[in-house]
């Protein structure tokens, strides 16, 4: 079984290392705009990485926060902000290598990095952990804040049909 494994990723670093193959064997001289396009998201999509690891930490390592959903910052927008920007990581890698001739086949890269975060490796297991350990407080927190992509906060609304926003306000 453990060989099986180990042969399932050799094969996924083969798949997913095809930008990089791709991008860098373009032999056409100077700097194309998707070049510099994909060096822009991948900068910004390791800045917001950054941040959102950077928010959860200091949210965790403060004592007051035991039991609590962290909700700020980043975390405000999205439940997996961290999961968001490593995607977002990959689209900049296949942007990268649209600056190649046959770049545009690496489509395949930031799609299964979506299907992995999103099913299989990243959100479904955080999730499961996060109910069993923040319980109702996680449930409200699932019903409000996006999973994956950011945005602002869905209103809550409270049992008479009243629409009342994340901080209470009628």
């Amino acid at each position: 079984m453990f060989f099986g494994f180990s042969q399932y990723q050799a094969a996924l670093i083969g798949l997913l290392s095809a930008p990089f193959a791709i991008g860098c064997s373009n032999a056409t001289p100077g700097t194309s705009g998707w070049e510099v396009a994909g060096l822009i998201l991948w900068f910004v999509a390791i800045v917001g990485q950054t941040v959102a690891n950077f928010q959860s930490s200091r949210f965790r390592t403060n004592q007051k926060n035991s039991g609590k959903v962290c909700d700020a910052g980043l975390w405000r927008y999205s439940r997996h902000p961290d999961c968001f920007f490593e995607w977002l990581i990959w689209v900049a890698y296949f942007i990268f290598s649209l600056g190649s001739p046959w770049g545009w086949v690496t489509v395949y890269c930031p799609l299964l990095m979506l299907h992995f975060l999103t099913q299989v490796t990243g959100i479904p297991p955080a999730e499961a952990r996060s109910l069993k350990s923040l319980g109702d407080e996680y449930r409200h927190y699932q019903r409000t804040t996006s999973a994956f992509f950011p945005r602002p906060a869905k209103p809550v609304r409270q049992s008479s049909g009243t629409r009342i926003s994340e901080a209470g306000d009628a």
